[in-house]
């Protein structure tokens, strides 16, 4: 399957290089010239991002802020800053890299195809995990004590699969959320008490151990 770009910039020239430059190389480009044109493309769920930060009402670095929750793919910032102030924003709020204008086609190229390597072999490190007795197949969105399976629901193991990847990181419910729900989501956060509250009763009818621990005040994290 070929990989998605979606490549945001507010030199049309730049894009439409870009764009042929990918597509010569067998992407599937999509584009956008500005912040919300780039937030109205995520849903093509690509697997790759290059984003100017430079663009007029909303920068790269706020469409990076506002999206990054929602999306686990590289974000690559296209920009002529250079100052290192500049790049730690970048990274505080998302990024993965910085290309530097003007660049190299070719470096760039090669640049976007070793993050998607990465992104192929930290998929493939994380299809399955062992929690002590308990294992979790992400790709088949399974979960087992030894060789019996403990069934949940699509949320319920949404939820696992959020707080098992992200072992010992607290969530607070709101974010919880956010990234189960999305951002168009029905109800509100409340409903992360009840949807944790089946998934212990559930681990507790074949462990003493307690994977989802609560930290008081502020969140939930896994307890692996």
């Amino acid at each position: 399957m070929n990989s998605k770009i979606l490549i945001v910039d507010d030199e049309k020239g730049i894009v439409i290089m870009l764009k042929n430059y990918f597509e010569m190389q067998g992407y599937l480009v999509h584009t956008a010239f500005d912040g919300n044109d780039a937030l109205s493309q995520i849903s093509c769920q690509p697997d790759i991002i290059l984003l100017d930060i430079t663009m007029p009402e909303m920068d790269g670095l706020t469409v990076c802020q506002r999206i990054r929750e929602h999306i686990a793919c590289p974000i690559l910032f296209l920009t002529a800053r250079i100052e290192t102030s500049d790049k730690i924003k970048g990274f505080n709020v998302g990024a993965d890299d910085y290309i530097v204008k003007p660049f190299d086609l070719d470096e760039l190229g090669a640049r976007v195809l070793a993050h998607l390597r990465r992104e192929n072999r930290k998929q493939v490190q994380t299809t399955l995990r062992f929690f002590g007795d308990i294992s979790i197949d992400y790709s088949k969105r399974e979960v087992k004590m030894g060789q019996e399976y403990i069934s949940f629901s699509k949320k319920e193991f949404d939820i696992i699969e959020l707080l098992s990847i992200n072992a010992g990181q607290v969530f607070d419910r709101e974010r919880i959320y956010d990234v189960v729900w999305g951002l168009g989501g029905e109800g509100n956060s409340d409903t992360i008490m009840e949807h944790i509250r089946k998934i212990r009763a559930k681990f507790i009818a074949v462990s003493t151990h307690n994977y989802i621990e609560t930290v008081w005040g502020v969140g939930y994290k896994w307890n692996g």
